[in-house]
């Protein structure tokens, strides 16, 4: 084997090994990677959310289990006193609503969709700036009633769900930036 082509296999090989070290380095993960959290952000003021959807505790478990999200992905201190918060946020839900959505031929509904629709603001009140609104964040999970169970059960448990998905959605969209 002469030396012109020994160098050529050689560099053929380490360009096959930069190419290959790219190509497994170069994977898509961005979720759980990025942040947008401000990082002064260590104490927030969380009041619990208004109710205006007429659907009795709604706000006490949104407000619950974003405050355990939150907590889980940040490390922040959650606030009594908004004098002593770096952030604030506070939300209203707006609406809830159940619809059927798979009826059968007799007429009863063996699944359901639930829309949650809701105004978030989260502030920053030590530069009294917002740094995320939406007045239409929304939140749709469907959910089945088999023959024979109990509708409000299983709509609790449905909302429940909700609620942990919801919480899951917003704070990925305040901490990510989505």
């Amino acid at each position: 084997m002469n030396l012109k082509k020994a160098k050529t296999i050689c560099l053929l090989g380490l360009t096959m090994v930069l190419a290959m070290s790219l190509f497994w380095s170069c994977g898509y993960q961005l979720r759980g990677k990025a942040s947008f959290w401000p990082p002064r952000m260590k104490k927030i003021y969380f009041p619990v959310f208004k109710n205006s959807s007429g659907r009795f505790q709604l706000d006490v478990k949104l407000t619950e289990k974003v405050i355990n999200e939150l907590v889980a992905r940040t490390g922040v201190i959650i606030v009594s006193d908004q004098d002593k918060a770096d952030g604030m946020i506070d939300g209203e839900v707006l609406s809830f609503k159940v619809d059927p959505i798979v009826v059968s031929e007799g007429g009863s509904a063996s699944k359901y969709k639930i829309t949650i629709v809701t105004s978030i603001r989260f502030s920053d009140l030590i530069n009294q700036t917002i740094l995320f609104y939406d007045d239409n964040y929304s939140y749709v999970e469907e959910y089945e009633v088999p023959t024979g169970s109990d509708f409000e059960t299983e709509e609790t448990k449905a909302i429940d769900r909700a609620a942990e998905k919801f919480a899951r959605q917003l704070v990925i969209a305040l901490v990510e930036g989505f």
